[in-house]
């Protein structure tokens, strides 16, 4: 049994490179997002068997927590929109990538 050892190593720094651009234009879009005024609230998922479960009262309070911080962004409404622009415009990257590292797995044979 031999080891192609060069195909080995361009898997290797393809699997690298795609992951940093992946992690990377991610955390890009989530900073420029809530720079442009949108943070994200994502409530967490609610299991019988949870060990805490956030109350109705709770999820008002991270609701209110969220505008109130979208009110204190001192950006002017054009510098939010080119950071909402940007923000979609990295998780386009991110879904390319992925894209095309599936269509690179289903079409390379």
């Amino acid at each position: 049994m031999l080891i192609n050892w060069e195909a080995f190593l361009h898997v290797f720094v393809a699997a690298i490179v795609g992951a940093s651009i992946v992690v990377t234009f991610y955390a890009l879009g989530l900073r420029l997002l809530v720079r442009g005024g949108r943070p994200p609230l994502v409530t967490p998922a609610e299991f019988t068997d949870a060990i805490t479960v956030l109350t109705d009262k709770q999820k008002r309070r991270a609701e209110k927590a969220v505008a109130k911080a979208a009110k204190k962004n001192p950006l002017s409404e054009g510098q939010k929109r080119v950071s909402l622009i940007g923000a979609y415009l990295c998780f386009a990257v991110c879904a390319a990538a992925v894209l095309g590292a599936l269509l690179l797995i289903l079409f390379n044979h």
